[in-house]
């Protein structure tokens, strides 16, 4: 277990001594100020150095020379450091106490040092079972000490392997739980794939790692690793495929080299069909084979459903109006009748529109004829929240659509597939402007060959934060039949939210709140000119003014949208200060920093990807109700359902008290909050605005600038995505 990172002692002082405490720990580059007792010296010292890991109890060796800091005073700054786990019953105790084995904390440390002795390692390593000797250590805390033990020690080897080459040590836990014990043997053969498969390792730090064991910046390996990157970041884009040109002007970036060894690396990923190369609408795209594969699939299978008729009973949908407003209480619109003949007659169908226009009355009202007649139908969306507000809509159990084709924990993929099948007649899917390639493509194998499919969805929203425009490629193609709802019903005509996101998307500029300082509405603009202002009227909106004015809970009810994660009025930076506002520190025993990000018992938090063994999603917003030191862990409620993460997969979330408004796809909340700076210039675009707008169900604050309004309300150019989708849904392909 020895940390030696086989230090070259450099001249000048040496000192040793025993840690006693971790005054501060920098996970990114090992840095630590480190409080040392140490012979010879009545006080504790202070050690200033560098190590992958460090606990309390543990035993250092440091070379280097003794300094005066102006503000801290007398320091030792280490050249080297070196650390052992400690050997006396007291360094013992800290050590295990200390956190750095999960299962054991002081309590604990205490009486298997008193048991125990010095020789309680090799008893955790070799005769775990005389654990239980222990009162209140059952075979089941036994076996968690054991197999922690087992890890940690892993996980240090990693973190001793990274450091040594001169990166971060910070997701050490995340490289042990993908590769396990062979870890380090992994990633010495192929270090790119560090940036391939976790999450936070950017290719910059594999490429570090390839170059400091001896991988030749112009060695082929390395050229198409670079080509798999830059693919695999424009779909974090939305792209599916880059155009050869791009693809080779980014690489050439990326790795700085001969141009020449970039075409001969995309010539040779073409030869091992790492890469695809088409031609799509006179332009030369690149692909990655698995997403050009979803997209053929995608576009053989819709284009099959367009020629075939739905498995439904035949129903005269002018006959059936009586039976429907019996059913469902309501009439239908002619614009909402014509609508409904449609959905009767196609067994494929979008069915798109904005707020208020009847989307949902329409598919209530299909479903109020259909399910009476043993149509068998699943519900389902892309995000927890959408399927919830499908089902209270309908009346109809509705799920995600993860959850609806069985996740494959294991593996990442689905259960059901053409093998397994969906058991349905009609599928309908919720907010399909989330709905990217690949879940598309999941959703479509899985669906039976003989069952119908309705799209329900806004196009005018921002598209799916994966690869692919799916909504609107299938609109624009000319091939899918749609119907586009536009009519403003008179009851939605009512909010102010409703109309002015109506006002927004055609290009104007949104109502005025009423002069009366009385009167409560659902929509408000506070303008605000420089950042700090916004910021500060920001904060009294959620803490003090909603809460106030319309009883909100400023946690529960509202949310912060912003369209950037960094700078003042970005994600990072708001959540800090909304943090401090809305949940202030209490204790550190109620708080755990990691990954640059400090976690409170009762904050608001969200997944940030999807993990298919916590049955947690991307996009998925709870509270963290537990912090436990001793186990390592923190527990966070997503709407009634508890998930546990170790504090080393704490990267998997983030603080939800902002979030961008990509993030809040397919959600709805009693109020949002927007804050609008010409900083965000690039990011100012009319269908984010839109977006963000339109996910306010009772109340929309926008606080800002009017001339940052106004250019969000203008800019209407939207990103080209590059793909084939839309291709080869047309005849002509």
């Amino acid at each position: 277990m020895n940390l030696v990172l086989t230090p070259t002692p450099s001249p000048g002082d040496a000192l040793a001594g025993l840690v006693e405490r971790v005054t501060f720990f920098n996970e990114e580059n090992g840095f630590c100020i480190l409080k040392v007792r140490s012979r010879g010296h009545g006080d504790l010292v202070a050690v200033v150095g560098s190590l992958p890991s460090v606990s309390p109890g543990e035993w250092i060796e440091a070379h280097g020379q003794w300094i005066n800091d102006r503000e801290f005073g007398r320091q030792f700054k280490a050249d080297t450091l070196q650390a052992t786990p400690p050997d006396s019953p007291d360094g013992i105790e800290r050590y295990l106490g200390s956190g750095m084995v999960r299962g054991i904390g002081p309590t604990y440390a205490r009486k298997l040092v008193a048991r125990f002795g010095t020789g309680i390692f090799d008893i955790i390593e070799n005769a775990s079972a005389r654990l239980e000797e222990i009162g209140g250590i059952g075979p089941k805390r036994r076996l968690r000490i054991k197999q922690a033990w087992n890890e940690q020690k892993a996980v240090r080897k990693i973190m001793v392997f990274l450091h040594s080459h001169g990166v971060s040590t910070t997701r050490a836990v995340r490289i042990h739980k993908t590769y396990g014990e062979e870890a380090i043997e992994v990633v010495r053969s192929d270090p790119y794939r560090l940036a391939r498969d976790i999450v936070g390792i950017g290719f910059r730090t594999a490429d570090q790692i390839a170059r400091s064991l001896g991988i030749d910046r112009d060695s082929p390996g390395r050229i198409q690793a670079g080509l798999q990157h830059v693919l695999l970041q424009a779909t974090n884009s939305g792209h599916c495929a880059l155009p050869l040109s791009t693809l080779q002007d980014e690489t050439e970036k990326l790795l700085v080299v001969d141009p020449a060894l970039i075409l001969a690396g995309i010539e040779k990923s073409l030869t091992k069909r790492e890469l695809v190369r088409q031609r799509i609408e006179q332009e030369e795209l690149l692909f990655l084979p698995h997403l050009l594969r979803a997209e053929e699939h995608i576009a053989t299978r819709l284009l099959g459903m367009v020629r075939q008729t739905p498995p439904y009973p035949e129903i005269n949908p002018v006959d059936a109006l009586p039976e429907i407003q019996s059913r469902t209480g309501q009439e239908l619109a002619p614009s909402q009748q014509a609508a409904l003949h449609a959905a009767l007659r196609h067994r494929l169908l979008v069915i798109t529109g904005g707020p208020g226009v009847g989307k949902t009355t329409l598919l209530r009202s299909l479903l109020a004829l259909l399910v009476p007649r043993r149509v068998r139908c699943l519900l389902a969306a892309p995000t927890g929240r959408a399927a919830r507000r499908l089902s209270d809509a309908t009346g109809l159990p509705a799920c995600t659509l993860h959850r609806l084709l069985e996740v494959n924990p294991g593996t990442g993929g689905f259960i059901r597939r053409e093998d397994n099948p969906l058991v349905t007649d009609l599928l309908v899917i919720d907010e399909t402007s989330m709905v990217d390639i690949p879940l598309l493509h999941a959703t479509l194998r899985a669906l039976p060959p003989d069952a119908a499919l309705v799209l329900v969805g806004d196009v005018d929203q921002l598209p799916s934060v994966g690869p692919g425009s799916v909504l609107r490629d299938l609109i624009d193609s000319q091939t899918i039949p749609v119907v586009r709802l536009v009519e403003v019903f008179r009851q939605a005509a009512g909010s102010r939210i409703i109309t002015n996101a109506h006002r927004i998307l055609a290009g104007r500029m949104p109502e005025p709140a009423p002069a009366s300082d009385t009167a409560l509405t659902d929509f408000y603009f506070i303008e605000r000119n420089q950042p700090a202002d916004i910021v500060s009227t920001l904060i009294g909106v959620v803490r003090d003014r909603i809460p106030k004015r319309f009883g909100l809970d400023p946690l529960r009810d509202v949310q912060v949208l912003t369209p950037q994660n960094r700078g003042t009025l970005g994600v990072r930076e708001l959540n800090v200060v909304l943090q401090d506002a809305l949940n202030p520190g209490q204790s550190t025993a109620d708080s755990i920093e990691k990954f640059g990000i400090r976690f409170r018992t009762g904050d608001k938090v969200i997944q940030t990807r999807n993990n298919y063994d916590k049955d947690a999603f991307n996009g998925d917003i709870g509270r963290v109700t537990a912090l436990d030191a001793t186990e390592q862990e923190l527990t966070v409620d997503f709407d009634g359902r508890s998930v546990t993460y170790d504090f080393g997969e704490l990267d998997e979330i983030a603080p939800a008290y902002a979030i961008t408004v990509h993030k809040s796809q397919g959600s709805e909340f009693p109020a949002v909050v927007i804050p609008l700076a010409s900083q965000q210039f690039l990011l100012l675009q009319r269908n984010l605005l839109y977006t963000a707008v339109t996910r306010g169900r009772k109340l929309v604050v926008i606080i800002g600038e009017t001339r940052a309004l106004q250019r969000a309300i203008h800019n209407d150019q939207r990103e080209a995505r590059w793909g084939g989708l839309r291709a080869r849904l047309q005849p002509a392909s």
